[in-house]
């Protein structure tokens, strides 16, 4: 039987400026990172979590949408306070689609994309206490 979810796999060119956009930019924390003969296995993952983000080297368009279009990334982050996260997370130099996160019918929602394009999407689930609308 299965047990949990391990990895995630994302696609980057350069995994040091990956794990930079991911770390210094997003706050996540870097877990794993050694090097092999099959190639640098290098992870990422949100403080007090389990699954792990996989920085794997690969060429540049692989296993990523074209571009925006609404469409939510292969990464989903979660976030109690979204909108003051965005501030922290623009301040650190990440470019979002929006210029302010908006609210849709589950909470908040903005979108930003990696050094290599992959689509991130930033949720923050709608409060028992929001009204529907």
């Amino acid at each position: 039987m299965l047990t949990d979810l391990m990895y995630v796999t994302l696609y980057v060119t350069d995994q040091d400026r990956a794990l930079t956009f991911y770390t210094e930019q997003l706050g996540l924390e870097k877990r794993i990172d050694f090097p092999n003969p099959g190639g640098r296995f290098l992870t990422v993952g949100v403080p007090g979590t389990p699954v792990e983000l996989l920085l794997w080297a690969h060429p540049a368009g692989a296993g990523r949408p074209d571009g925006p279009d609404g469409t939510p990334g292969p990464v989903i982050l979660e976030s109690d306070d979204l909108r003051a996260d965005f501030r922290v997370f623009r301040d650190r130099g990440v470019v979002f689609d929006l210029p302010e996160p908006e609210d849709y019918g589950f909470g908040v929602r903005i979108e930003t994309a990696d050094p290599d394009g992959n689509r991130i999407s930033l949720r923050q689930r709608r409060r028992p206490d929001q009204a529907d609308g």
